[in-house]
C-alpha cells in the first residue's frame, strides 16, 4: 500500500520513515511538512494511506481530512489526546498518541489492512438481486445508503464512478464494469463506454442522447446503440 506521512516535525518524521521501512508491508511516497503541500499530491497519486498530524501550519490535519471528497485511510500521528472523537466522527482507522512504539505502529497499520481486506470482500460480492430496493455504497470510508431506483445513471471518471440520484452524486472508487456485473442487467444497461443508465428512469431518447428530463443526458455510443435500440425501442 501506498503511503504519505504529513507532519511538520522532523523527528516524528524520522521516526515514521523508520517503522515504515521497518514493517515493509508500506511504500513511502512522500513526505510533507503541511497538510497543503500535500493536497495536490494526493489528487495525482495513488495513495492508501496517510500518517496524519494534526498540530499543522496553514491548516490542520482536521480541517485538511474535511477538504478530501474521497480520503485515503488515515492514521492520526499526534501529541494530544483531545481529539479522539472527532477522529471517530471522520473515520479514522486509527490514533497513534506521541510518542508511540514501533508494536503500536504495526497494529495501527494492521487495522487499515483488515479494513481493507474487508471493503474489498463486500465489493466483490455477489449480484444484487433485482428484488433488492436499497444498496449500501463506499464512499471515501464510510458506506452511504441509496435506493436503486432512483439512480438516473452512473458515470466512469477514470479510477472511479459517480452514482447519479436526484439532486445528489455520490463519487465511489469501484469501476463500471463493477457496477455493470453487480446491477440488474434489465434495469441497468450501458449505452457508452462511460456510462449506465437506469431505462426506468429514461423519459426520452432523439438522436444519440438519452434524456432523464430536459436539463439532464447523456450519450448513447456509437457500438452500443443498436443492441440498445433492438433491446428497449419497439
Amino acid at each position: 500500500m501506498n503511503c504519505i506521512i504529513i507532519e511538520d516535525q522532523p523527528p516524528a518524521q524520522r521516526i515514521l520513515k523508520k517503522y515504515i521501512t521497518d514493517m515493509g508491508t508500506l511504500q513511502l511516497k512522500g513526505t510533507f511538512s503541511d497538510a497543503v503541500k500535500a493536497i495536490e499530491y494526493i489528487k495525482q497519486e495513488e495513495i492508501g494511506l496517510i500518517f496524519l498530524d494534526i498540530h499543522l501550519p496553514k491548516i490542520s490535519g482536521i480541517e485538511f481530512l474535511k477538504s478530501l471528497t474521497s480520503p485515503p485511510y488515515v492514521i492520526f500521528t499526534t501529541a494530544f489526546p483531545d481529539y479522539a472523537l472527532q477522529g471517530y466522527e471522520l473515520n479514522v482507522v486509527d490514533y497513534l498518541l506521541k510518542p508511540f512504539s514501533f508494536e503500536r505502529f504495526v497494529s495501527a497499520v494492521s487495522k487499515v489492512l483488515d479494513r481493507e481486506r474487508k471493503e474489498k470482500t463486500m465489493a466483490e460480492g455477489s449480484p444484487i438481486p433485482a428484488t433488492q430496493k436499497e444498496l449500501f455504497i463506499k464512499t471515501g470510508h464510510s458506506y452511504e445508503k441509496i435506493v436503486i431506483d432512483e439512480i438516473f445513471y452512473i458515470r466512469s471518471d477514470m479510477d472511479y464512478t459517480e452514482i447519479i440520484v436526484e439532486n445528489k452524486k455520490y463519487l465511489t472508487s469501484e469501476t463500471l464494469r463493477h457496477w455493470s456485473e453487480k446491477l440488474d442487467s434489465e434495469q441497468f444497461y450501458r449505452v457508452h463506454k462511460s456510462y449506465i443508465v437506469n431505462i426506468a428512469k429514461v423519459k426520452r431518447i432523439m438522436g444519440n442522447q438519452v434524456y432523464f428530463s430536459k436539463e439532464i443526458s447523456v450519450p448513447i455510443g456509437r457500438t452500443y446503440k443498436d443492441d440498445f435500440m433492438n433491446k428497449y425501442v419497439k
